[in-house]
């Protein structure tokens, strides 16, 4: 949770009751492009040799009831578990869960786990795009959006395009680049 300023927190360290596991957000990180073939399902069992909570999901790892889900991952995270699970055409991404958060406000610092789990998963992420976070080529771009159980506006803002830097900037321009064409049209 580094990076959320005092006033975007949903309570204070220590204070976890009723009311803020209701408001927890949960942090939803998607790609900005579709995966290139099929989306294989995960093993849901990957982390469970770790020991403790586990505090990152796939979007394909969405097979409980909805309502389980909106509790865990926030209600963007378990939408988008669900149209994922359906077989919508979602680009794939994870869900950092509502317990990170509950877990971060009860300690007082983000979990020891949560550092690893998230990099974890953007390494995969990376993989199944073909795809790396600031790859001066060919990017990857994320975005990255809170989701809560209820919806809460104003709580995080959303971050789109991830991934830019100077060097994937213009390995992005020079994909869309058609030759010149488009400097070149004249109304007429």
């Amino acid at each position: 949770m580094r990076g959320i300023s005092a006033h975007q927190r949903p309570t204070s360290p220590g204070n976890v009751g009723a009311a803020s596991a209701a408001t927890c957000p949960s942090v939803v990180v998607g790609s900005a492009a579709p995966s290139p073939g099929s989306r294989p399902r995960r093993d849901d069992e990957r982390d469970a040799g770790r020991g403790g909570p586990k505090y990152v999901y796939d979007f394909d790892e969405g097979d409980k009831d909805l309502k389980d889900l909106k509790d865990l991952l926030g209600g963007k995270g378990a939408n988008l578990a669900e149209m994922t699970r359906l077989d919508l055409p979602v680009p794939p991404g994870f869900t950092i869960t509502t317990e990170a958060c509950k877990a971060y406000l009860t300690a007082g610092e983000e979990p020891v786990a949560l550092a690893d789990e998230v990099s974890a998963h953007l390494r995969a992420l990376e993989a199944r795009m073909g795809r790396r976070l600031g790859q001066p080529d060919n990017p990857l771009l994320v975005s990255v959006r809170s989701g809560a159980k209820f919806s809460m506006p104003g709580m995080m803002e959303t971050i789109l395009n991830v991934g830019l830097n100077d060097q994937s900037v213009s390995g992005l321009a020079g994909q869309a680049d058609d030759g010149g064409s488009r400097s070149t049209r004249t109304a007429g």
